[in-house]
């Protein structure tokens, strides 16, 4: 059984604000009955309020939240930016575009052209459970392409087909719209190999023009604009938890 993360244990508000460093939690109680908390938008004056997890709570109109408790966002990744928590080459990353006190890091990687959703977080377990091909989280793209794949290799595809040499891939694919010589392709894929879509369509010699994840784990990010994030919900981390429990 994965444990659920520790954010999404209920706390009290007042040992929730302790925990934030914002005050003792008898001050906290003071603030409290002050009218100075807000949770999720909503003043707050009710000594022992009860926090599910995933509310956002403000202090004098300051988000607070306590150091070192574990954090997932959802983000619509977009293009020019890299897919780590650095670069050392100073270019802009996936971390940079989210306002977060703590380290956190990409789950998983999409290329610097590639857009879509990505999850970031500070939890390497999952992560882990995530990213590595034995646990088969579904991830769907929408790849656009010059050209048309053929019958034969669409057929191939579903079966496994070997590229660079030692990379055997898999996809699900579908072909969605074609206009003139662009094709769009719909793929699934389970296993997350390093760049495989790249691989897949250079093995058949179709220049890929544009690449967007739709789906990771069940989760879009096609309802923000690119660059734009969210945090994940209670529901949300505690499905992701499940997914990787399902796959081991």
């Amino acid at each position: 059984m994965i444990p659920g993360p520790p954010y999404l244990s209920p706390m009290r508000l007042n040992k929730y604000l302790a925990l934030s460093g914002v005050a003792s939690r008898r001050k906290a109680d003071e603030l409290i009955r002050s009218g100075a908390v807000r949770i999720n938008g909503q003043v707050v004056k009710e000594l022992g309020t009860q926090l599910a997890g995933d509310e956002v709570v403000e202090v004098a109109g300051r988000a607070v939240e306590p150091e070192g408790g574990l954090v997932y966002y959802l983000l619509h990744k977009p293009a020019g930016v890299i897919s780590s928590a650095a670069d050392e080459r100073g270019r802009t990353t996936v971390v940079d575009l989210i306002r977060e006190r703590r380290r956190i890091f990409p789950v998983g990687r999409l290329d610097r052209d590639t857009t879509g959703a990505m999850i970031i977080t500070n939890d390497g377990k999952l992560t882990l459970r995530l990213t590595h091909p034995r646990y088969e989280v579904r991830k769907e793209y929408l790849a656009e392409v010059k050209g048309r794949l053929s019958a034969k290799a669409v057929a191939e595809l579903a079966r496994g087909v070997e590229v660079d040499e030692r990379m055997t891939v898999r996809a699900d694919l579908k072909k969605v719209a074609a206009q003139g010589k662009k094709t769009v392709y719909r793929l699934v894929l389970t296993e997350g190999k390093n760049r495989e879509i790249k691989r897949i369509f250079r093995h058949y010699d179709l220049p890929l023009l544009r690449l967007h994840r739709t789906l990771f784990a069940g989760l879009t990010a096609d309802d923000m604009a690119p660059g734009k994030y969210r945090r994940l919900t209670k529901g949300e981390v505690a499905t992701l938890f499940g997914l990787a429990e399902m796959n081991v």
